[in-house]
């Protein structure tokens, strides 16, 4: 098994209802996320509101991230950026701060910025230069697409090169693919999306994935029990939080994470940043519902 393996959930990032940092509650986050058995931990993702969040607030919230943690569990440390200088950056403030990983997507901005196959391989040999572990994200938000052939080759040519966190459509077909074509140079291939293909994923060879940080003690079962060798259990487990990461999934995105967060005392809001609405009350309450039968350890852990 690949040291890279098992649940490493994205943090939410908290803020007061001001629309400022909580960052005492980010602290609480962390702690919450270790103790529903986190194996690692990854920082200002798009489910940590990456877009939302000022470029001074990201280096606050990764020193504050990875001095908490303390290596702990290892921590991702996100650093997408269009322009590869940027990227190459803030790869060398999350080395230096001590982060584990960088995650990144290609380069793109809006709907028509978009790097060309050599472009995306380009930048992340640039930031493969740092000298920090990289996980690949292919991820639709970027548009991007990002064929096998192109990661195979990133795996094999670029050292840093280690993870990939597959979320695109149909992403067992990929991952399998990818581990085909690529033999040994894929250490560690996840999936994503709330793990909503899990299942399959694994199947398909996944070695880990990457959730929000909703119902890691849930979910973290089911890859367990499918690495042992038990696929019936994994997919028993599997069935019985199938319904919370499908509303999650389809229905509340990263705010599913805060507003279970905020019900078990984890934060005390869950507050978005404008343009980003509240959920709707009774979308918060049907999660909530879909949530307590499990009893997981987020509705608890603050009270």
């Amino acid at each position: 098994m690949s040291r890279y393996s098992g649940i490493w959930p994205v943090a939410p990032t908290p803020f007061h209802e001001d629309g400022t940092l909580d960052l005492e509650g980010m602290k609480r986050v962390l702690d919450c996320l270790i103790d529903q058995g986190a194996d690692g931990i990854c920082v200002l993702a798009n489910f940590s509101e990456q877009f939302l969040i000022s470029d001074a607030e990201r280096e606050v919230l990764a020193c504050v991230s990875v001095e908490y943690i303390a290596g702990r569990v290892p921590v991702i440390v996100t650093i997408s950026h269009y322009a590869t200088q940027i990227a190459v950056e803030r790869a060398r403030f999350a080395r230096d701060l001590g982060a584990d990983i960088v995650m990144m997507m290609p380069p793109y901005h809006g709907a028509l910025l978009k790097g060309t196959p050599e472009q995306s391989f380009e930048q992340f040999a640039a930031v493969g230069e740092v000298g920090i572990p990289i996980m690949v994200q292919d991820a639709p938000l970027s548009g991007v697409d990002l064929p096998v052939p192109l990661l195979v080759r990133m795996a094999r040519e670029i050292e840093a090169v280690k993870l990939f966190k597959i979320e695109c459509p149909r992403a067992a077909n990929k991952i399998r693919a990818l581990i085909e074509q690529g033999g040994d140079a894929i250490e560690a291939p996840f999936d994503g999306e709330e793990a909503i293909t899990l299942l399959a994923d694994l199947d398909a060879g996944a070695t880990g994935s990457m959730t929000s940080g909703m119902i890691v003690d849930q979910i973290r079962p089911v890859i367990t029990l499918h690495r042992s060798g038990d696929i019936t259990g994994a997919t028993a487990a599997y069935g019985r939080v199938a319904m919370a990461i499908n509303h999650e999934n389809r229905q509340c995105g990263w705010q599913s994470c805060k507003a279970a967060m905020v019900e078990g005392g984890v934060i005390r809001s869950e507050f978005c940043r404008h343009p980003i609405p509240p959920l709707h009350p009774a979308i918060r309450s049907r999660l909530i519902d879909l949530l307590q039968p499990l009893d997981p350890l987020v509705l608890r852990w603050g009270t």
